[in-house]
């Protein structure tokens, strides 16, 4: 078995934990084993990236596909200090996002089409909610991308969903106007070190052939909980003061507690006050 093979068995393993059978003679590149073994970085070096170098990993970003070609994706790039501090402040529980040398928000983007639309007096007959859902796919395949892309060039990337939860401020933070919504952040920057891999659940739970499948759904996510919790153990706990301190807390447990409470509950409103009907 050829030494890249075995890289990226093991590469599977670790991310899945479980082992593959490969052909010996499977080509496989270099970009496919960075993101079979990337992490998610929270602790940046002081040094910038580039405004010319961010401008390439943007050009990559805008490469990915977009539905019907409509293209109804930006990136703002939050270089100033005193903007991503008052953008951490938005975002309670998370003080290391102030401390990150570049912050980059994903938005949706539907006002362009609009435009087209009113330039040229022809009725937009898609005001509905399929309007927002592609752009908000859209921004999403180009946060995907711009994280392999920026990887690719040693930096280190963490996405923030958490940026929605006043959705509101940050789009006058960010001068967003009308039909334009902050998607996602993502911090960025050259890692301090090496970032733990986080493992996901195995595949035979999340990739399905010719129809989707739950045989043995509730013991492979009790293996994975159990098998997570000796690689990933969570530093802290949430709720405690609703669920007490568990003594086995795992995945399982920090997502149910996650998703126990109301979260970003407004951001419908939010998305209707812009002028998106989701009907």
């Amino acid at each position: 078995m050829s030494s890249k093979i075995t890289k990226i068995k093991d590469a599977i393993r670790k991310r899945f934990g479980d082992d593959f059978q490969l052909e010996d003679n499977l080509e496989i590149n270099e970009t496919l084993f960075r993101i079979l073994t990337r992490s998610s970085c929270r602790d940046f070096k002081h040094e910038q990236v580039s405004n010319a170098l961010l401008n390439i990993i943007c050009a990559a970003a805008f490469s990915s596909p977009s539905k019907s070609d409509l293209q109804q994706r930006d990136i703002i790039i939050v270089n100033s200090k005193d903007k991503i501090a008052n953008i951490a402040r938005l975002i309670p529980g998370q003080p290391w996002i102030k401390n990150v040398p570049t912050l980059v928000v994903f938005c949706g983007n539907n006002r362009r089409q609009r435009l087209l639309h009113e330039w040229t007096n022809v009725p937009f007959e898609n005001d509905h909610l399929d309007s927002f859902f592609n752009a908000a796919t859209d921004a999403a395949i180009a946060l995907s991308t711009f994280v392999v892309a920026a990887e690719a060039q040693g930096l280190g990337c963490c996405p923030i969903s958490a940026i929605r939860n006043e959705a509101t401020e940050l789009a006058k933070l960010l001068s967003l106007p009308n039909h334009v919504f902050p998607f996602a952040g993502l911090a960025l920057g050259y890692p301090q070190e090496s970032s733990k891999i986080s493992k996901r659940l195995p595949l035979q739970v999340t990739c399905h052939y010719d129809q989707y499948t739950e045989n043995d759904i509730k013991q492979d996510i009790e293996d994975y909980d159990s098998l997570r919790s000796n690689v990933n153990e969570y530093s802290s706990q949430r709720l405690v003061e609703k669920f007490g301190t568990s003594q086995n807390y795992g995945w399982c447990e920090d997502k149910i507690r996650q998703y126990s409470e109301p979260e970003r509950s407004n951001f419908g409103q939010y998305i209707r006050s812009i002028g998106f009907c989701l009907d």
